[in-house]
């Protein structure tokens, strides 16, 4: 079948794509052994911190991401202004919220968590420079984004192989994940003023151009914001009925499934998503072509990364992790497949984005917290972590797939995926 896709299109993919899988086969080499030498109560309070803090992600970036590159591909010419502005705005809202949080961990009860939580702020700073990172995306010089992501994955994989050759603990491993953040950026910011140091020179912040972002946003705030109380909820029920044990156990199935397979279908969406925008603007014909040629890669993926699980799972389990993670094994091969289902809801997001309909992603996620709260409340105590796993599967599903194909806005789009043109 002809792709509807350009060549510059399929050869950004190509570059997000390898560096998924990059990170992909060290992440198997090398955290897996950071799982075993941390121990299952480590990780789980590190996870439980990550999953605290994730749900103020949506107010740190403001949900500009999508916002800002659909704005750049639509008026190119503002490139430099959007990017600056974006980057002031969530400068202003990571102080706001920085010192708020500090001020929380300092005179709350959780002292031995303070540490962690400080680290884990932190890296929240160095991840807004990942404003740079849209210039690329948008240029479709998604070779760059390739270099700073995998010199920074060299760099940060060689301190953890260190930390985990003189035993560090807990403290260590959560400082990389805030280095991998500053180093990515300190070469994003290297790679645009080498190669276009016009670039930086236009910067010229608007507050203005920043409000009008902020307000278009503003759903995708609100649904952010749920997603990462969505995410969260599984590990909050977690520790609550058992224990950081079972956090530590149900995140290495996320680490498999979210960190290492997830990963790769969001990237491949990333990178053809300014394509799609193009295309809706100028030829809905061919915007159609591309999104069913999409959707049908994305199912493909999602189809691999479930079965590829469900018959290795146990295999990957029992050699790379020590003995304390064989609980893993049911709820990864219940877990595997929830990307089938969440790539389906990626692409919705991008149609919904393109058709200035992100309102519908608020009624999405709060349907999904709903759910995912009655179904942990229902099935933990009984399952345990297979419970949590079961959970979020279902929870998946019916918001990737049941409620885009049955609400009213999307039914061109099963038209979109399933008719020829």
């Amino acid at each position: 079948m002809h792709s509807a896709f350009s060549k510059k299109d399929l050869n950004s993919t190509f570059w997000f794509t390898s560096e998924k899988i990059i990170h992909f086969i060290f992440s198997i080499l090398i955290i897996p052994k950071i799982f075993n030498t941390i121990g299952t109560i480590d990780m789980g309070r590190l996870k439980f911190v990550e999953a605290s803090l994730g749900m103020f992600t949506p107010i740190f970036f403001l949900g500009l991401s999508t916002i800002c590159i659909r704005e750049m591909v639509t008026n190119p010419k503002l490139k430099e202004k959007i990017i600056s502005s974006a980057l002031i705005m969530r400068l202003i809202s990571w102080f706001v919220m920085g010192v708020g949080l500090i001020l929380y961990a300092y005179f709350s009860a959780q002292h031995a968590l303070s540490t962690i939580y400080f680290i884990i702020l932190l890296s929240y700073l160095f991840r807004i420079t990942d404003v740079f990172e849209w210039y690329f995306i948008v240029s479709k010089q998604a070779k760059y984004i390739f270099l700073c992501k995998t010199i920074s994955l060299l760099i940060i994989f060689s301190l953890q192989y260190y930390g985990l050759k003189h035993q560090f603990g807990v403290i260590f491993y959560a400082f990389t994940l805030a280095l991998d953040y500053l180093c990515q950026g300190l070469l994003y910011y290297y790679f645009l003023k080498s190669n276009r140091g016009s670039f930086i020179n236009k910067w010229h912040p608007s507050f203005t151009l920043g409000k009008k972002l902020i307000k278009e946003a503003f759903p995708l705030i609100l649904s952010n914001a749920l997603v990462m109380v969505y995410i969260g909820i599984d590990e909050m029920f977690l520790k609550y009925y058992l224990n950081d044990h079972a956090v530590g156990i149900f995140g290495s199935v996320q680490f498999l499934v979210i960190g290492l397979s997830w990963t790769i279908g969001f990237a491949i969406i990333n990178a053809l998503y300014p394509s799609l925008a193009e295309s809706y603007h100028k030829n809905k014909n061919t915007y159609y072509k591309k999104f069913r040629q999409l959707n049908a890669m994305l199912i493909i993926l999602g189809i691999g990364i479930g079965l590829f699980y469900t018959f290795y799972g146990n295999i990957i389990l029992n050699t790379c992790f020590t003995r304390q993670y064989t609980e893993a094994n049911t709820p990864l091969r219940i877990f595997c497949w929830a990307p089938l289902f969440v790539f389906f809801g990626m692409l919705y997001e991008k149609h919904l984005l393109t058709i200035s309909a992100l309102n519908h992603e608020v009624y999405r996620f709060a349907l999904g917290c709903i759910l995912n709260v009655i179904l942990c409340y229902i099935l933990i105590p009984i399952y345990q972590i297979n419970g949590a796993a079961l959970a979020v599967l279902i929870s998946h599903f019916t918001i990737n797939v049941i409620y885009p194909l049955t609400h009213q806005i999307l039914k061109p789009v099963p038209k979109l995926i399933f008719n020829k043109s």
